[in-house]
């Protein structure tokens, strides 16, 4: 192994140990202080719980619960998604797993309500280390994962909708406030995921500038995505200028902006937020 895959190695695996001890520090400290049930997979662990000691007065441990409902995703992410990105993913879920099984709970108040926003805004915490590292929580983000992959789609508020089914059941067994709070939980977690965490989002630029070549070729670059030049004349200088289209990842945006700037500092760049795409489009390898 080279110096820099030791160092990525070290980094992704730091990160994840940092966002399994936070998602069991918040499950017990949060969720379960405020009998909320959190959505995806762990989400479902816990309402198999919450089933469990109401039927038979036992409650399963939660790593169990969560490496069987993970199997499969897990599988489908080795084929589809990639082996090291799996491996990682594994690790989180099985310390994450343990640790909410040992880790002692908490809780810091009574107040469901900042339970649901905090608890909520921990989790995404938790979850964005794990993407950081190029690595998921598991369940339901194998699967948002699976979809951005395979057809370029935002798919986190379909995850959400998803969550809302597990809820609807929790709340029809164990009482509808409960289960309302455990919406906003989840929508504060997905909502802050969001902002922290925007690699499968992405930006349209329109970029009028004299440099057209240069500017292409920054842009490939840095994000090996193509561009679109369309000659156009200015209304007001009825001088001809070059246009260029061009849509990359969210989180590439600041990093190409800055450099399209220090190549052609009169460039006049537009940002827009694109919400679906159809065709091609080059996605970084997650291994």
């Amino acid at each position: 192994m080279t110096k820099k895959s030791i160092c990525d190695t070290l980094r992704r695996t730091c990160l994840i140990l940092a966002g399994s001890l936070i998602m069991a520090v918040n499950l017990k400290s949060f969720a379960r202080t405020g009998g909320l049930i959190p959505g995806g997979f762990n989400g479902l662990t816990r309402l198999i719980q919450e089933i469990s000691a109401l039927l038979w007065h036992w409650e399963p441990p939660f790593s169990v619960i969560n490496f069987i409902l993970n199997a499969i995703p897990a599988a489908i992410s080795f084929k589809f998604i990639g082996k090291k990105f799996t491996g990682y993913s594994c690790l989180m879920i099985v310390v994450s797993g343990i640790l909410t099984d040992i880790v002692p709970s908490f809780p810091m108040t009574e107040d469901i309500l900042l339970i649901s926003i905090f608890g909520g805004l921990i989790n995404a915490l938790a979850i964005s280390l794990c993407l950081f590292a190029n690595a998921t929580s598991g369940g339901t983000d194998f699967i948002a994962i699976f979809l951005s992959e395979k057809y370029g789609i935002d798919s986190w508020n379909y995850i959400f909708a998803g969550n809302v089914v597990i809820l609807g059941i929790a709340g029809a067994l164990f009482g509808w406030d409960k289960a309302l709070y455990s919406i906003i939980f989840q929508y504060t977690s997905t909502q802050v995921l969001h902002i922290l965490y925007k690699r499968y989002q992405k930006q349209t630029l329109i970029i009028v500038t004299k440099r057209p070549e240069d500017v292409y070729e920054a842009i490939a670059e840095i994000t090996h995505h193509d561009a679109t030049l369309i000659k156009g004349e200015g209304c007001y200088s009825k001088q001809e200028c070059d246009v260029l289209y061009s849509v990359v990842g969210r989180d590439e945006v600041n990093k190409v902006v800055n450099t399209v700037r220090k190549t052609d500092p009169q460039a006049f760049v537009n940002m827009i937020r694109t919400e679906n795409l159809a065709g091609r489009f080059y996605q970084r390898p997650n291994d």
